[in-house]
């Protein structure tokens, strides 16, 4: 229910920001984006291959530009300036879900201990809504580029989202109950003080912003579409986007953060 509510405001700021940027002229653009994500969490050891390629979801997104190339009103080409030929804003809202586990050393075969055990029963799923802005910059003319002039049109964006999380957590070993903490690494515990209340999972949910920037280029398909393959990573100011947050050994320094390889599709309104 949340979700949707952030949807409806998404869409009704959206219909706002179109209704303005109509009347100062500028044309619209409109897109999907799809494809796999890796979600750099606390679950598996850091930086290892089968962690970051095992714990991969995928992620979708609807998307808006704003190019201030090309006036809507008239038909025709805007002041000719760097900025209103070398920069798009780019409005975004997109969904992605990634199911986790621990994988690499920690629980590789050899390691035969009750914690190892612990480890591999405990899963774990990433699932967040993002609404947010980016400016893109497009080194290459997009007035050339509009005109045929080349056909592929490389950019570089950053921008800032607004995240809402909802993790889920659960557990095969003992009981079954991710909050025992019979069942949950034992070590975790060893930096909360004795007799704490605090705990490594957390799956309330919550929202936090992050920080998103990407690479990557347009392909012209015809007048009115283009296609894209963007790289992105996005960084969230909160550690528990994946419900866990366990700082043990200081292995948890980092708050989360993502990897998304997706394609787009857009097509120009105006």
């Amino acid at each position: 229910m949340l979700n949707l509510k952030r949807l409806a405001t998404f869409f009704c700021l959206f219909v706002i920001c179109q209704t303005a940027t109509s009347q100062l002229g500028f044309s619209h653009e409109i897109g999907v984006i799809a494809g796999p994500v890796q979600f750099r969490s606390d679950f598996g050891s850091r930086n290892e291959t089968r962690t970051n390629f095992g714990n991969s979801g995928f992620g979708v997104g609807l998307i808006h530009y704003i190019n201030f190339s090309y006036r809507a009103d008239c038909n025709c080409y805007t002041t000719d300036t760097y900025f209103n030929d070398h920069f798009k804003l780019r409005n975004e809202i997109s969904y992605n879900k990634t199911n986790l586990e621990h994988l690499g050393f920690w629980v590789e075969s050899d390691k035969i201990s009750v914690q190892a055990d612990q480890l591999r029963g405990h899963k774990g799923v990433a699932q967040n809504f993002d609404i947010g802005t980016q400016l893109e910059f497009f080194p290459r003319s997009i007035r050339d580029f509009q005109g045929y002039a080349y056909r592929i049109a490389p950019f570089a964006s950053l921008g800032v989202h607004y995240t809402t999380f909802s993790p889920k957590a659960s557990t095969t070993f003992g009981n079954g109950d991710v909050f025992d903490r019979d069942n949950i690494y034992t070590f975790w515990f060893d930096n909360f003080p004795p007799g704490s209340d605090d705990y490594p999972i957390n799956t309330d949910g919550g929202s936090t912003w992050s920080v998103v920037s990407s690479v990557g280029f347009r392909y012209k398909l015809t007048k009115l579409t283009d296609l894209m393959l963007d790289l992105r990573a996005q960084y969230y100011f909160n550690d528990l986007v994946d419900g866990l947050d366990h700082n043990w050994r200081d292995y948890d320094r980092n708050n989360d953060w993502l990897v998304w390889l997706n394609v787009g599709y857009i097509v120009y309104l105006d």
